[in-house]
């Protein structure tokens, strides 16, 4: 089948080659080819295909070689992706995952059908309405959960550490509203935060909101704009983003697309909310697209000291367009450029390694340009920030005790036996709640990665080959192996702060939903606190927004 899908995609790839390069002759040709091979294969070939699936991988493959953003997406699929441009759908508003061949809700978003009927992260699914879906995936799962909004179902769940552990609950589906803001607030006695986590057709509004309620405190002095692990959205969104904090008509972007023609030009439109106030805005490698381009046309324009990490690095702008029998086609249509006039694409998808891969451009290729007050800025690689900052290297113990769900468990156990949490104004990790937790670990769930082992296995049989195998040697590896034998106990202590953030976010999630979680994340994180300086102190910013003297 590989060897087919190999075929189908090759014709393909000549079709779309032909589609941009070739004469009409040429495109003729290698549909032909294309049709003549498929039919062959539909009458010849020794077992059934199934056509649509065959067709569909083929489709796949082809696009997955120009570039990852241009997608074919068929007619089921199109409600999940019209869920990350209009914020809404259909359904319960729950999160699910899948675990050990389960599937279980991970999360139900705050005033929802899922929320409001009691439903708990750790609710493991055993029937939606009368059939039975302990061995459905979660793609099946969230499909059958979505709907018209007004209409009815019926799920029952096995909810852990419950005296009743099979529980039924009677649910009408509603038009569900992810927020894109999902916090704002104070971060200190003077600077604002907001934290901007989608851009849909809401998020203008969404922050232009937060921002009118953070200037009604009259010792707002600066705003925090946190973009990082915001993936981007819409285009259109981000501009009205720029146009809140710049002076109505000011440039945006420039999007060129094949042939000169294929310019187009973007300004903001409406009045601005606040063009003075001094604004930090945080990025890292999770911040793409339409994140790059609010933080980049603020700091071409002098408008924002950008802080954090460089991000992602995607300067490719995607439309649809329809297709047969309800597909549609996203598809790469152009590159944007931010006012200084740079292009902030990282890889260059039309130039591939002979084995096909491609990689970043690398910073001796990319070209200087120049702020509105002159700043030098560079293009080719994301968004480098004015302020970096450089995270702590996430711990191995960390990491193993996360994906062994030891804290998703705990913090399920608590929900069930504790009826109430502190604010996150006022919630920590104390010891007494930190001994619990390292008390309910259960050890054979916790997989050590063997790094260490596997290292000296591979030390005891090069010594061997080299002839330096003694048994003074055999025995100081042995030495070493058990000083480096891992302690679970030990090590929850070592990495303690690390562990309790993500189990503070846990926790906080049963109780507060993802508002609480990034309520309490403001005030426990490195990077806010240092914008948060910076904005309190006028000189440091005026100096990071003022072109260097050489």
């Amino acid at each position: 089948m590989k060897k087919i899908i190999c075929l189908i995609s090759i014709a393909l790839s000549l079709t779309a080659m032909g589609a941009t390069r070739s004469s009409k002759k040429d495109i003729s040709r290698s549909l032909d080819i294309f049709t003549a091979i498929f039919k062959q294969l539909q009458t010849s070939y020794v077992d059934t295909i199934d056509a649509e699936k065959t067709m569909t991988k083929a489709i796949n493959a082809m696009l997955a070689d120009i570039d990852p953003y241009t997608n074919y997406i068929p007619e089921e699929e199109q409600e999940s992706f019209m869920t990350i441009s209009t914020g809404t759908y259909g359904g319960i508003g729950s999160m699910i995952m899948q675990r050990d061949g389960r599937v279980y809700i991970s999360e139900p978003y705050e005033n929802t059908p899922a929320s409001r009927a009691g439903l708990r992260a750790g609710d493991r699914f055993l029937k939606i309405d009368t059939i039975n879906v302990e061995k459905w995936t979660s793609d099946s799962i969230s499909n059958r959960l979505r709907g018209q909004a007004g209409t009815s179902l019926t799920i029952t769940v096995e909810r852990p550490y419950s005296p009743d552990s099979v529980l039924t609950f009677d649910l009408t589906r509603a038009k569900v509203e992810i927020p894109s803001v999902p916090y704002y607030g104070m971060v200190s006695d003077s600077v604002g935060y907001i934290s901007l986590t989608t851009f849909n057709e809401h998020s203008a509004d969404d922050v232009r909101k937060a921002l009118l309620d953070l200037r009604q405190n009259p010792s707002l002095s600066g705003v925090i704009l946190d973009l990082r692990d915001n993936g981007g959205g819409l285009m259109e969104s981000a501009i009205k983003i720029v146009g809140l904090f710049t002076p109505k008509g000011t440039e945006v972007l420039r999007t060129r697309g094949r042939g000169q023609l294929n310019e187009q030009l973007y300004k903001t439109t409406n009045s601005p909310v606040d063009t003075k106030l001094p604004l930090a805005v945080l990025i890292n490698d999770g911040s793409a697209s339409s994140s790059e381009i609010v933080a980049g046309a603020l700091q071409d324009l002098d408008r924002a000291v950008i802080i954090g990490q460089r991000s992602f690095g995607k300067g490719l702008v995607q439309s649809t367009r329809q297709l047969p029998y309800n597909g549609l086609l996203k598809v790469t249509i152009a590159k944007y450029y931010i006012p200084s006039g740079r292009l902030i694409q990282a890889i260059d998808y039309s130039h591939r390694n002979p084995d096909g891969t491609v990689a970043r451009i690398p910073d001796s290729l990319t070209t200087v340009y120049h702020t509105a007050a002159g700043r030098p800025v560079r293009d080719g690689g994301g968004i480098t920030p004015d302020v970096p900052i450089t995270l702590p290297e996430a711990s191995r113990t960390a990491y193993n005790i996360v994906t062994s769900y030891s804290i998703f468990d705990f913090a399920n156990r608590y929900a069930a036996t504790h009826d109430s949490l502190p604010a996150p104004s006022e919630f920590e990790i104390d010891d007494e709640l930190y001994a619990q937790f390292k008390a309910s670990v259960d050890t054979s769930k916790v997989q050590y990665d063997k790094l260490t082992d596997t290292f000296l296995d591979e030390f005891r049989n090069l010594t061997k080959r080299e002839g330096y195998l003694t048994d003074t040697v055999s025995a100081q590896i042995e030495t070493l192996r058990n000083l480096l034998r891992h302690d679970l106990d030990s090590d929850l202590d070592i990495h303690r702060d690390e562990i309790s953030k993500y189990l503070a976010n846990e926790l906080l999630q049963r109780y507060y939903y993802q508002k609480g979680v990034t309520e309490w994340n403001s005030t426990h994180d490195d990077t806010i606190e240092r914008a948060a300086a910076i904005l309190t102190d006028p000189e440091e910013y005026r100096s990071l927004l003022t072109p260097k003297k050489d």
